[in-house]
């Protein structure tokens, strides 16, 4: 069973979360000490998008590898590209996985996410 999270402090009371803006939905865009306030630099990363058969039972999928995202950050992109593609996968481990030989539709959308050193690896 999974444990829900409550709105309620140490001693049971209410607590009530506001950002600068005033409006706790956008509280999460807030960084805390120690992140970078510039977030992740797209140009300087190099992503390789390549098709993996092994250890997978004759599956085919792609292999997006030189993500240097936060888990968060991870997630969402590797959400974006399922979608787009129509398809499952999974975001963990500095890797995204999407079910399906879908490397040329990938290298096009990363672009498209401005990702600049994008390339299509193995054969």
């Amino acid at each position: 069973m999974s444990k829900k999270k409550s709105n309620k402090g140490n001693d049971g009371s209410l607590v009530y979360t506001t950002s600068e803006t005033g409006n706790a939905f956008f509280s999460h865009l807030n960084l805390s000490e120690g992140q970078e306030s510039e977030g992740y630099d797209k140009a300087n990363m190099k992503i390789r998008v390549s098709r993996d058969r092994k250890n997978r039972g004759g599956k085919e999928v792609t292999l997006i590898v030189g993500l240097e995202l936060p888990e968060d950050d991870l997630a969402s992109l590797g959400k974006i590209l399922k979608s787009k593609c129509g398809v499952g996968g999974s975001a963990k481990n500095d890797e995204i996985i999407i079910q399906g030989n879908h490397v040329e539709k990938i290298v096009e959308l990363l672009k498209k996410e401005g990702y600049t050193d994008v390339k299509r690896s193995g054969g």
